[in-house]
């Protein structure tokens, strides 16, 4: 069974999800049998690469008098993840480049690790995450090898998979992140509890399977 999780590192809703899916897929039966696809759905295509405000204050913008009750549930919802999200220290940038590094952690067979890495990087340690030099550093942190992450921050390696990531997207009707697409079926929320979610890959993998004979 494939499930595809379109994320992007600067979703802090993407590292609940990525929480939640994983306590989901420990309880479902032939998880091994499970593959997990990390695809690229920028949120902000048009930022730029040098930070500016932080996350909090640009949720401040967006919703008034409300925000520092939406950050604070936010933070309650990570912490009972055991995510500290520091929307404080988190500085929207461009994400372009951190998904084509996730592209080559896939391919190299880390895309969890590198994913995790950006996320923790990002979210708790409020990293600038287009930066070349703080990619290398928490891809090669990782595991992926330093030589290969410089020359693929140096290029354009991977470009057209993020942007045919975000076509497929579009194609699929995905809307937000994380969404998760299971067998190439409708999108559904990657962040809902971890009992919804683990009932819905249940119910994929018994139609996967076909009917029993």
């Amino acid at each position: 069974m494939q499930v595809e999780i379109y994320v992007d590192v600067l979703c802090p809703w993407c590292y609940i999800g990525k929480r939640r899916v994983a306590a989901a897929l420990s309880q479902v039966d032939g998880r091994d049998q499970v593959q997990i696809i990390w695809r690229s759905l920028e949120l902000a295509p048009e930022s730029g690469r040098e930070p500016g405000q932080s996350a909090a204050e640009a949720m401040r913008e967006w919703w008034g008098d409300q925000a520092e009750a939406r950050v604070a549930h936010i933070q309650a919802l990570g912490a009972a993840e055991g995510l500290e999200l520091n929307l404080h220290l988190a500085r929207p940038v461009n994400t372009f480049d951190a998904h084509r590094l996730c592209h080559l952690a896939a391919d190299r067979g880390l895309a969890d690790e590198v994913m995790e890495r950006l996320l923790r990087g990002y979210h708790t340690e409020g990293l600038d995450v287009a930066d070349p030099v703080v990619l290398e550093r928490l891809a090669v942190e990782a595991g992926l090898e330093a030589d290969e992450v410089r020359a693929l921050l140096a290029g354009d390696a991977y470009a057209e998979r993020v942007r045919a990531d975000e076509r497929r997207a579009a194609e699929l009707g995905v809307a937000g992140v994380p969404s998760m697409v299971i067998d190439g079926g409708a999108p559904v929320s990657a962040v809902q509890p971890p009992a919804a979610l683990r009932l819905l890959l249940e119910n994929a993998a018994q139609v996967s399977a076909g009917p029993v004979p």
